[in-house]
């Protein structure tokens, strides 16, 4: 995936065709992994689906955390469409594959959710890192698990989340080495996206945020930290997934961590500067 060729920029027409070529194998079900490197300029969003008298406490949850937590869209009620993102966009097929939480217990990976759809299901799409890593590699910036083909090392953290009644928990952060020079530059390049995490939350020794095990993530894969340099970390969007397993609702529906939500957004409509 990391020799697809990237459209320009401003060529917004070939980006939404790009994803909307991407969204379809996923539609029918032939494409069920991670979408880091997919659709190339593309918005990708973390996906959580909750029902209706959990979702504004989850609102709220995601207000007070906004480093990890940024909607990009809300849903109506039982409506699995996404018009904020795209026309075309179902929530039930277009997830390469998706995890079921029921009372915070992982229960099942469908990769459609027509059997389980409901009608007071909200879904909330949130901010992605895989946003922000078109922009390091235009940069010439060289993102490990893209060359390896795997998904972002993703680790639990001793950052508490911003707490509400029923949701808390740990600051889930993703990883990428880079070296110190090339560090500095993903951190300016990274602030220009506060909606999908924006700079990093820390970088270096990873046991100074309760991270015992670089080489052990809690979700995606392992990437190799070589000599020289530095691991760095931005919040992340699976934060979620932890708070969900401590909240305990009767159902939540999220995204596997690293298969996303691939919308027709360009990349460019979320830089502030």
């Amino acid at each position: 995936m990391n020799e697809m060729s990237v459209p320009a920029a401003g060529d917004v027409d070939t980006l939404v065709r790009s994803a909307q070529s991407a969204r379809k194998p996923i539609r029918r079900g032939a494409y069920t992994g991670q979408t880091s490197a997919l659709a190339p300029g593309i918005v990708q969003g973390n996906v959580v689906i909750l029902p209706g008298d959990w979702a504004g406490e989850f609102l709220q949850f995601c207000r007070r955390n906004p480093k990890p937590c940024t909607p990009i869209a809300v849903s109506e009620p039982g409506d699995p469409m996404l018009p904020e993102l795209g026309e075309d966009i179902d929530i039930r097929t277009d997830v390469p594959a998706y995890c079921v939480f029921e009372h915070g217990k992982k229960v099942a990976e469908p990769t459609d959710l027509h059997d389980r759809w409901r009608d007071d299901l909200v879904t909330f799409v949130l901010g992605c890192s895989f946003s922000f890593e078109q922009a390091l590699v235009e940069a010439g910036l060289r993102i490990r698990h893209w060359d390896a083909g795997t998904t972002v090392p993703m680790y639990k953290t001793n950052i508490e989340t911003a707490a509400t009644p029923r949701f808390s928990g740990p600051t889930v952060v993703s990883m990428r080495p880079f070296t110190p020079a090339d560090a500095i530059g993903a951190i300016r390049i990274t602030s220009r996206y506060p909606s999908v995490h924006g700079a990093p939350i820390h970088f270096g020794d990873p046991a100074a945020i309760g991270i015992a095990d670089i080489d052990a993530p809690d979700y995606g894969d392992a990437v190799e930290v070589r000599e020289g340099e530095v691991p760095v970390f931005w919040a992340c969007g699976v934060t979620p997934q932890a708070a969900i397993e401590r909240a305990k609702p009767p159902l939540c529906i999220t995204h596997k961590p690293g298969s996303m939500l691939i919308s027709d957004l360009p990349n460019s409509a979320l830089a502030v500067f």
